[in-house]
């Protein structure tokens, strides 16, 4: 019996090139929300996930949505989401409500303080992604970046 991990010989490796724009990808993963985070933080005292939950309910036409839906949308566990909207709700950004058919479900909602926090604050994170990502790529890069990003997104949005 052997003690060492098997590899099956139908293993598909990286290409050269292929290792040469995962790498970069994975620091763009790292490294891009740590900028946001410290910009938020720096200009607002926010975490980037509470901009993001912010920004999700603002969106929406009458600024709520369900706990679950806002977890997908945000990309972080029902559990961490939780958390933040508790901590939003105690600022007065944030309500959460119950369903009134269906009690495993809750509501979050944007309030008018929280509205008025992401108009204040939204300025100054988007002059920082144009810095960061958007004024460093042209007119066809941005194309190609959202054309691969959804092309992406499938596959990990599950």
């Amino acid at each position: 019996m052997s003690t060492a991990r098997e590899v099956p010989s139908a293993t598909r490796w990286l290409t050269q090139d292929e290792t040469a724009a995962w790498l970069p990808l994975l620091r763009v993963g790292q490294l891009l929300p740590q900028a946001m985070d410290r910009q938020l933080r720096k200009e607002a005292g926010i975490r980037h996930a509470y901009y993001q939950v912010l920004v999700h309910l603002s969106a929406q036409p009458d600024r709520t949505l369900s706990m679950g839906e806002l977890a997908r949308l945000a990309a972080t566990s029902p559990s961490r989401l939780s958390h933040a909207v508790a901590a939003m709700e105690e600022r007065g950004w944030v309500t959460r409500r119950p369903c009134s058919t269906d009690r495993r479900v809750q509501y979050a909602g944007l309030t008018d303080a929280g509205l008025s926090l992401l108009e204040r604050v939204a300025p100054g994170h988007v002059a920082d992604v144009r810095r960061l990502v958007f004024d460093r790529l042209t007119e066809d890069e941005v194309s190609q970046l959202r054309s691969l990003t959804l092309k992406l997104l499938p596959s990990l949005d599950a």
